[in-house]
């Protein structure tokens, strides 16, 4: 039995609707548990909670099993720049699965291997770009990268 055999007509007609009428979001989430954060700052795992049950309130964090997720609004308090910015990336045609290889392990949102006069596209947050390009112009092989911050979305 998979999962749409589980679900009434009306619960994949209320899935369609949401997709289509839903707009991407990113979300910066966090992936630990809450004793896993606990021992990481050094307080109980009761006295998170409480933190964790006023930030949900006041509208800076969504929970669930497993994840917090950073709303708009604490990025805003925290100063963070949102946005993103595509990098374009020349590669030495003998090096390319190497450096492929190296920027997986970035932290960048995607990567696109693409036709043309440039090997990659890679598409990530303006929070990170210097960061970004000081690790992709350490690479062997990459010989140039151009860079396009943008500035809105249509």
């Amino acid at each position: 039995m998979n999962d749409r055999s589980a679900l009434t007509s009306r619960q994949v007609r209320l899935l369609k609707k949401f997709y289509t009428e839903g707009k991407t979001i990113e979300v910066h989430t966090v992936e630990k548990t809450q004793d896993e954060l606990a021992r990481e700052l050094g307080i109980t795992r009761q006295a998170l909670s409480n933190h964790l049950k006023v930030l949900k309130e006041l509208g800076y964090i969504r929970t669930g099993r497993g994840f917090i997720d950073l709303t708009d609004k604490a990025l805003d308090l925290l100063g963070e720049k949102k946005g993103d910015v595509f990098v374009f990336v020349r590669i030495e045609p003998t090096k390319r699965k190497r450096v492929y290889e190296s920027v997986k392990n970035l932290r960048i949102k995607r990567i696109y291997r693409v036709t043309g006069d440039i090997d990659l596209i890679i598409e990530a947050d303006k929070t990170k770009l210097d960061e970004i390009l000081e690790e992709i112009a350490s690479l062997d092989g990459v010989r140039e990268t151009i860079t396009h911050v943008v500035l809105e979305v249509l």
